[in-house]
């Protein structure tokens, strides 16, 4: 009887926190689908870390670029937000060829490149003025809908504290004078 009633105490356990896992996963998708939030995103896969000696930002043959999987990856990321009908505003860009190339697969609207959103990875003394000015890009658009901003992990974890994953998008409420709540993440499909 004991290892009846463990049993049965795991199962309605199990159950609660898959209820509650499933109810945190809806959570990001709900605020994106009400607009008035951005969707921050990591760009889709890419093999590698940092930029190959010689990276051009006007040459993705001298940049890292998008695997077969993270261009599939891109693929199903637009899919989801449109099978979810979230109401997207504009889709923005950092400049880089591996970030361009996944808010094109989005398929969710022409991608802006917008230089605030490039990557300061190799020199962190850009950090300050990167994230000042996406905040301040951020506090001066009038958001009905939810803005897509296709970047890196750095500029995201700069933003958020948060260390996405490639193809992860953070979804966040901004805030008077250039903030930003996070309300969830979104894993990559």
């Amino acid at each position: 009887m004991q290892a009846a009633t463990i049993f049965l105490v795991a199962v309605l356990v199990t159950s609660h926190s898959v209820a509650a896992a499933n109810a945190d996963a809806e959570t990001p998708w709900q605020a994106l689908q009400a607009g008035g939030h951005v969707a921050l995103m990591r760009h889709a896969t890419a093999p590698g870390t940092g930029d190959p000696p010689g990276f051009r930002i006007d040459d993705c043959t001298t940049q890292r670029t998008l695997s077969a999987e993270g261009r599939l990856e891109a693929k199903r990321i637009g899919a989801a937000f449109r099978a979810r009908a979230v109401p997207v505003e504009g889709v923005w860009s950092s400049q880089w060829c591996r970030c361009l190339e996944t808010a094109e697969l989005l398929d969710l609207g022409t991608p802006i490149p917008l230089p605030a959103l490039n990557s300061f990875f190799e020199d962190r003394g850009e950090e300050a003025d990167r994230t000042a000015a996406v905040r301040a890009f951020l506090a001066a658009l009038p958001l009905a809908g939810t803005a897509v901003l296709v970047t890196h992990q750095v500029n995201i974890t700069a933003l958020t504290g948060i260390v996405p994953r490639p193809g992860e998008t953070v979804a966040a409420k901004p805030l008077a004078g250039g903030g930003l709540k996070v309300v969830g993440r979104i894993p990559p499909p």
